[in-house]
């Protein structure tokens, strides 16, 4: 008897220990346009913003990845107010170690959390000047490594510094991802999978700055503007005001640092 319970531990257990392997990933939301529709949709974009930019700004690869981890729950804005006088001075990872937690902290105190904000930079920079030669690595396991940067602040970096196709789900993306139907998901990486499928390959590129300008002018998070929306006609947002798209003209350049 005792070597059937043995027998029958042992069994359950390398069952257990084997699960993980052969368990398969719940099948991702599928978006509810066909390919036609997303083609059109993205098409669309490129002719309303045909060089879309991020609007952080920065002066360099350093400055780019600090803003977007400065960027975690602040506005664009706010960060680029706070940094405009701290990349002046700091642009480089050994000048901003120079200045210390303190010395970060009096540029940065208008935005959330900028304590442990600062704390993060200063950690930053010193792996970039032990680890990495003191550049900006390229890769998004490298990128990850750093203190305050995540997987959004790495695509970011990759898109926006070195040119990698890559689709970074913030807040807007998210919200519009799945308000529109898009991109459906629980959370921001099951967003980021399924977007990464679904948009034209020759899109992609400046998908992610698309997404982020409608979600932040047009399709608001408090009210979506469908009056604006040059895809009214294609959305499937259940709520959506107005089936009529608004003219497809090309909008004004970006004005970034206002």
């Amino acid at each position: 008897m005792a070597i059937s319970k043995l027998k029958s531990s042992t069994q359950t257990l390398q069952k257990s220990n084997a699960a993980p392997a052969t368990r398969r990933r719940k099948p991702l939301p599928r978006s509810v346009y066909s390919k036609e529709e997303r083609e059109e949709m993205f098409r669309r974009f490129s002719i309303q913003r045909p060089e879309p930019k991020g609007e952080l700004e920065h002066v360099n690869p350093f400055t780019l990845v600090v803003a977007v981890a400065l960027s975690a729950q602040a506005t664009d804005a706010g960060v680029n107010k706070a940094t405009r006088e701290l990349f002046k001075i700091a642009d480089t990872p050994e000048k901003m170690l120079a200045l210390g937690e303190d010395g970060v902290i009096a540029h940065i105190r208008t935005i959330g959390l900028f304590r442990n904000k600062a704390k993060n930079v200063i950690a930053l920079c010193r792996m970039l000047i032990d680890e990495f030669g003191s550049e900006v690595p390229r890769t998004r396991e490298e990128l990850v490594r750093l203190p305050g940067v995540g997987r959004k602040t790495a695509n970011v970096v990759m898109s926006m510094a070195f040119g990698v196709p890559t689709m970074a789900v913030d807040t807007h993306v998210f919200r519009i991802a799945n308000r529109i139907k898009l991109a459906p998901g629980n959370t921001p990486d099951d967003v980021e999978d399924i977007l990464m499928r679904v948009i034209p390959e020759h899109y992609l590129y400046h998908a992610h700055h698309w997404l982020i300008l409608h979600g932040r002018y047009t399709c608001k998070a408090r009210r979506a503007e469908c009056e604006r929306c040059v895809i009214a006609d294609i959305c499937k947002y259940p709520g959506k005001s107005n089936d009529i798209p608004a003219p497809l003209v090309e909008l004004p350049p970006q004005v970034i640092g206002i």
